[in-house]
């Protein structure tokens, strides 16, 4: 059952590649009534995709490496190895972010796609949601440097067999959309072998 909450003021704190709104806010208590009123900073204007690319006939998934400002401060160091993904426009739809980016980032062209899920990426602090999807590409000639280079954008195709992919979870792979979609991809791994046909590609 949903609680009630109610805005009682809010303001733009920071308008720029983000946006920071200020709330000033009281919500339903677990002990009845209403609670204190609290003052809240939001992320907002956010919302993503991320696509795992994956050849069913080669066993493997296409990954990118780029630079993320948010692990600066990592002893690794702020190179990321992740999977694909963009921000989605108003007037996009998910598909067309997949695709878009697959492009993009990767150079790659997708055939089926599989819609995995979407989630809440930090709700304490963002009204950012990712929505998840598994792609099926062909990785046989993928590789190089790609990006759009106006977007200060760089990335880096690693090409690795599934098993390989899967030991690096909490490694070199340490981002929630990564993270979740390759545990995806294994414990559905042998349904989209015979789904997306082993024996074919895109």
């Amino acid at each position: 059952m949903s609680k009630p909450f109610e805005i009682l003021h809010r303001s733009t704190a920071y308008d720029g590649f983000l946006k920071v709104v200020r709330y000033q806010l009281r919500h339903a208590s677990f002990h009845g009534g209403w609670c204190e009123p609290v003052f809240r900073e939001r992320l907002e204007k956010l919302s993503a995709v991320s696509v795992l690319p994956y050849d069913p006939v080669s066993d493997q998934v296409v990954l990118v490496e780029q630079f993320r400002v948010g692990t600066m401060d990592s002893p690794a160091g702020p190179w990321v190895l992740e999977t694909i993904g963009g921000y989605r426009a108003p007037d996009e739809t998910a598909e067309q972010v997949v695709r878009r980016e697959l492009q993009e980032e990767a150079g790659l062209a997708s055939g089926e796609l599989a819609a995995v899920g979407g989630f809440y990426v930090s709700p304490g602090i963002s009204s950012e949601r990712i929505e998840l999807y598994c792609a099926r590409v062909d990785a046989s000639g993928a590789g190089g440097i790609h990006g759009v280079p106006e977007e200060g954008e760089e990335t880096r195709v690693i090409v690795l067999p599934v098993a390989e992919a899967l030991d690096e979870l909490f490694g070199r792979v340490n981002s929630t959309s990564t993270l979740i979609l390759l545990q995806w991809l294994a414990a559905n791994r042998e349904r989209l072998r015979t789904d997306w046909g082993g024996a074919g590609k895109p």
